[in-house]
């Protein structure tokens, strides 16, 4: 392939035919603004919105596009959709990770945190301080990933309910209890039979 491709067709029919959305690096600048060639190679690898002009990062029907198939590719996205809580939650749903790349607006928002976190437990250290406070993210959490307990508020790591669903996830998440759950019977025989 040439380094620079300039053929329309051609880098269409690459990108159709080899799902291989990764041409639009290679494509020329007036390719990268088209629409239609960028719908379809994010279709293809949402990370290739990378490659995208400027106005088509901007352009929330391809970011969407971009986000429906690599959550993450919200990190390309213009600000302003960063900011946008509709494209943002599928981006969650797809990948929580992409809460990495919200507005600190959207990772305050408790909807957008809960999705992302049902999605990855490890996004809670992502999200805004006041979310770890609040028992149905921090449930979530660490329903996912039981170590994320260590990120919980001192009180949630009181909570009876949120340890028993963090050592059952992993029985080493007991050491983040309160002292006072951590000799519960209950709990610690969950911690053992999850070690």
């Amino acid at each position: 392939m040439p380094s620079v491709l300039h053929d329309k067709d051609r880098v269409l029919t690459v990108i159709r035919n080899n799902e291989y959305g990764y041409v639009l690096r290679q494509a020329s600048e007036e390719l990268k603004a088209d629409k239609e060639v960028v719908l379809a190679a994010v279709q293809q690898d949402g990370w290739v919105l990378q490659y995208a002009a400027e106005e088509l990062q901007a352009d929330k029907e391809v970011v969407l596009a971009a986000v429906q198939q690599k959550g993450t590719a919200l990190y390309y996205a213009a600000e302003e959709l960063q900011a946008d809580k509709e494209l943002v939650l599928v981006a969650v749903q797809q990948n929580g990770l992409a809460l990495r790349h919200a507005s600190e607006e959207l990772k305050a928002d408790k909807e957008v945190v809960l999705a992302a976190v049902e999605q990855d437990g490890l996004v809670l250290c992502d999200a805004a301080q006041e979310l770890s406070a609040d028992k149905e993210v921090v449930l979530a959490a660490v329903q996912n990933e039981g170590q994320l307990l260590r990120y919980a508020a001192e009180e949630l790591q009181a909570d009876k309910e949120i340890v028993l669903a963090a050592v059952k996830q992993h029985g080493e998440a007991l050491v983040y209890a309160a002292e006072e759950l951590q000799a519960d019977k209950e709990i610690v025989l969950a911690a053992e039979q999850n070690n």
